[in-house]
């Protein structure tokens, strides 16, 4: 009979057996912008006024606010947070992944858990205005950050490679109409 710790031991080797694999497998193509919170806004900035769709999953105006509050979040804390065990296991060894790679893949229409609905700004424009906003008081923000609800305790430079990273990760299904 296996035990709880064998169950914990097996499930982690698994976990960064996966990660291992999924270091490959993320797209090593161009980025729409630098991996910084000046690359991010410059980006979105060449997407004001522009007519946007999603090539699935969520429109281009839930990705903004989707985006917006996970900035938002690390700033003010995160309504729900994975078990303590992941953010201090799985959760950094997942990052660490997408920070050596540039790249981030994750499930683009899972919400942040615990979060509002996506659709408050209703409009493209608002959103985006949202989202440059969020990563404008993100760059100016000097009090502690609050843990992320995955990765667990990041710092300033961390966070703002994560949101740049994620932004990047969502955009790869949004295009011009």
């Amino acid at each position: 009979m296996i035990n709880r710790r064998q169950v914990l031991k097996f499930s982690l080797l698994g976990s960064v057996a996966s990660l291992g694999a999924g270091y490959w497998a993320l797209p090593t193509g161009p980025r729409p912008g630098a991996v910084s919170i000046e690359g991010a806004q410059a980006f979105l900035r060449t997407l004001e006024g522009q007519a946007l769709v999603s090539l699935k999953g969520w429109n281009p105006t839930e990705v903004f606010n989707h985006c917006a509050q996970s900035i938002e979040y690390s700033m003010k804390g995160y309504p729900e947070l994975k078990p303590g065990w992941f953010r201090n296991s799985v959760g950094p060894l997942a990052f660490g992944v997408f920070s050596a790679r540039g790249a981030m893949r994750h499930p683009l229409q899972e919400i942040i858990p615990g979060a509002t609905a996506l659709d408050q700004p209703a409009t493209q424009g608002a959103a985006l205005a949202r989202l440059q906003d969020a990563f404008t008081e993100f760059a100016a923000y000097t009090a502690p950050l609050h843990p992320h609800f995955a990765y667990g305790l990041l710092n300033h430079g961390e966070y703002a490679e994560a949101h740049v990273l994620h932004l990047y990760n969502h955009m790869s299904l949004v295009r011009l109409a």
